[in-house]
């Protein structure tokens, strides 16, 4: 057999072959002048001499002569692996010379920064104008979930964020509505000097901090342990708008604490958690997402059934939906 007059193999059995190696294992042979047409078959095994008489052929059992066909297969198959391992290898230096080059000449557009000390250089490098091709005056955009914010957390960048205020920066920060409870917040916005405004909101999404439309930071994971360090510009106008829009919901945080005013004895907050109640969440996950702890988000609950006359989570439920807290505005 040529390939060009028969071009294929094992596993490409041409039509006339297979209807030939049936006609033999039901006749038992075939003479071989019918497989000259059909040379495939003795390649393959598939038809074999007649030792009695070489003008017949003889059909092998499928089940012999299908495994040395695999075989086959796979010694190309292994061969073609190792192709591949070499030509990866080959390719590996290079790769890694681009790499190299990229990080280099320009910033990639989604960084992962693991541990808190990378992630707080990163920020900081930012803050600083470093990368960020910002000018003398930058914008920060900053999106804070939870309740009362620690100290710490909120003196990290501190000498970083004064100086972008100093350099003609602005500051624009969105917290849960809890925050208007917590004293030191008022105390670190009350030592920026600038031009610094303060929203609060039911709830907001997870942590995010945008520099002057030009990097983004969020958490990579639960526990803030990791970072994503993003450039992309698209990612950056996705999170610019989304944050926008919340800004225009949001109510401005007073430098005073004061509480939000109530409609119909309905606070806004509770309203919050009549929407939550409605989800059918638990008092663990209403508390976990307006950035409260449990026990306050149970008196909460329970004032809300107060006003509404319920005596029961189930009533409760029914009683809101019957309402029309849910339809006033926050």
């Amino acid at each position: 057999m040529t390939a060009g007059s028969h071009p294929h193999g094992p596993s490409e059995l041409c039509e006339a072959g297979t209807a030939l190696y049936a006609r033999a294992l039901r006749e038992t042979r075939v003479a071989r002048a019918d497989a000259e047409p059909s040379p495939c078959l003795v390649d393959f095994g598939l038809l074999h001499p007649d030792a009695d008489d070489p003008r017949w052929l003889l059909p092998a059992p499928p089940a012999t002569a299908l495994p040395p066909l695999l075989e086959g297969i796979q010694r190309r198959i292994a061969a073609q692996r190792l192709s591949e391992t070499r030509l990866a290898t080959a390719f590996e230096p290079l790769m890694e010379l681009a790499r190299s080059t990229v990080r280099t000449s320009a910033p990639c557009a989604i960084t992962v920064l693991h541990e808190l000390p990378e992630i707080q250089e990163a920020v900081s490098r930012a803050l600083s104008g470093h990368g960020t091709g910002a000018g003398p005056g930058q914008e920060m955009l900053s999106i804070q979930p939870g309740g009362v914010q620690p100290p710490v957390v909120l003196d990290q960048f501190l000498a970083e964020v004064r100086g972008v205020l100093a350099r003609g920066g602005r500051l624009r920060t969105l917290y849960q509505h809890t925050t208007r409870h917590s004293l030191p917040v008022f105390a670190y916005h009350e030592t920026l000097d600038g031009d610094t405004e303060v929203r609060t909101l039911a709830e907001v999404p997870e942590r995010l901090f945008v520099l002057d439309r030009t990097v983004a930071f969020i958490p990579a994971n639960r526990d803030h342990t990791a970072a994503l360090e993003i450039r992309h510009p698209a990612l950056i106008e996705y999170f610019v708008t989304a944050f926008e829009r919340l800004w225009r919901l949001a109510v401005p945080l007073d430098p005073r604490v004061a509480p939000l005013p109530a409609d119909n004895g309905v606070t806004p907050r509770q309203r919050a958690i009549a929407t939550l109640l409605v989800e059918g969440l638990t008092d663990a996950d209403i508390a976990e997402r307006l950035g409260m702890n449990i026990r306050t988000a149970r008196i909460h609950i329970a004032k809300l059934a107060a006003t509404l006359g319920s005596g029961s989570r189930a009533q409760l439920g029914y009683l809101i939906g019957q309402s029309d807290i849910l339809g006033q505005d926050r």
